[in-house]
């Protein structure tokens, strides 16, 4: 008999980390019910709302409680209850509904709210009382769900001494990349008369680490290197004043692309940047970039961390991985890609297998029939 999930809540449609989930169960086989309400649809960064946004959405948020609680109480039976990123305020709402349906409780959540915006952007110190209140009701969220799960192993044990959590609640699936949207078939070769095309995309927040790729730039000013930046967010200006400092003519900076447009931008780059923050965040995470550029096929040079060698092995081609913070250490990693034969320059096949559909969809199906059978028991 199929097993039927229901995902519920106020997640947004237009993550990545969503749609690849949502796939993921599909294909393991689950039938996959959605209760939802949209409430953060078209923000790309909620770090960068204003005063009036955040009223807007809460308002937004407030008001869509009752019908999605009405809709779970009324749906049809079920094996268990997915809360999909993010679901920091979405999942003590749905705790107890689950509960008195007897019903298990998944929270994919991802990434730590309070880690985000207290440790890692530094938008309020721990003594404010904002990040008070989000670290009491992030712990109570984690309280509520049955299993938390995060997108790396060294991810969920943050969260798991953050708030003494036992062992057993915590998982990790990679986040991976959608299969139609980032592929290597749109690969294009690079002319070798033409200088070397290097490609960052991304939000300019401080785990991104956009300035050590400027630094960079700056040590390779005289080297026939072209480097695309993509991007905009809480560095944004600290990024422009240091360039419009530094004169750099082969650093060509534009605020944003299309989502659907990436793939291409990636296959015009003979090399693509991940991320070279220095924050304790950074070292815990593998972001969307990185597995949309393996997926597509592209050489990737990014920090070195215990998340990455999640996915990273000691044999494996393809990727370079380098200090974080350091420009000298990037330009020397694009300088060793450089001097390889175009013909000869590494593969990304072998990496790509870890987070495929077939992958992540067997992940999912050993959390939820964990989860489901522990609920049983």
């Amino acid at each position: 008999m199929t097993q039927r999930v229901i995902l519920w809540g106020t997640y947004d449609l237009g993550k990545p980390r969503t749609r690849i989930m949502r796939a993921a169960l599909i294909d393991a086989g689950y039938d996959v019910v959605e209760i939802h309400a949209s409430v953060w649809d078209g923000v790309a960064d909620k770090s960068q709302l204003t005063a009036a946004g955040w009223l807007a959405r809460s308002l937004r948020w407030m008001f869509s409680y009752p019908g999605l609680i009405w809709r779970y109480l009324r749906a049809g039976d079920h094996d268990a209850v997915i809360v999909p990123y993010m679901g920091h305020f979405d999942v003590p709402i749905i705790a107890l509904c689950a509960k008195l349906r007897g019903k298990p409780l998944i929270w994919d959540a991802f990434l730590s709210l309070y880690d985000t915006v207290v440790r890692d952007r530094c938008l309020i110190g721990p003594a404010h009382p904002a990040a008070r209140a989000i670290r009491l009701w992030e712990g109570l969220a984690c309280r509520c769900a049955d299993r938390i799960v995060l997108d790396t192993k060294a991810h969920a044990d943050m969260i798991r001494d953050l708030y003494d959590l036992d062992e057993h609640k915590m998982a990790a699936v990679f986040v991976g990349a959608e299969p139609d949207a980032f592929t290597a078939a749109a690969q294009l070769p690079s002319p070798a008369a033409k200088p070397l095309r290097v490609l960052f995309y991304g939000q300019f927040i401080p785990l991104h680490g956009v300035l050590t790729i400027l630094g960079a730039a700056k040590l390779a000013r005289e080297l026939p290197i072209e480097w695309e930046i993509i991007g905009t967010g809480q560095e944004a200006d600290t990024f422009r004043s240091a360039l419009d400092d530094a004169d750099l003519p082969r650093l060509h900076w534009t605020d944003w692309t299309e989502y659907h447009e990436l793939n291409h931008k990636i296959a015009e780059a003979d090399l693509c940047l991940g991320i070279f923050g220095t924050s304790e965040k950074a070292a815990r995470v593998i972001p969307n970039k990185v597995f949309q550029t393996i997926a597509a096929g592209k050489p990737l040079i990014t920090r070195d961390s215990p998340a990455m060698r999640e996915l990273i092995g000691e044999q494996d081609e393809g990727v370079q991985l380098v200090p974080p913070g350091d420009p000298a250490a990037l330009l020397d990693a694009v300088n060793r890609f450089a001097a390889l034969d175009p013909g000869c320059r590494p593969a990304t096949d072998a990496i790509a297998q870890r987070f495929s559909a077939a992958a992540l969809a067997e992940r999912w199906r050993q959390i939820v029939e964990a989860t489901i059978a522990e609920d049983a028991t």
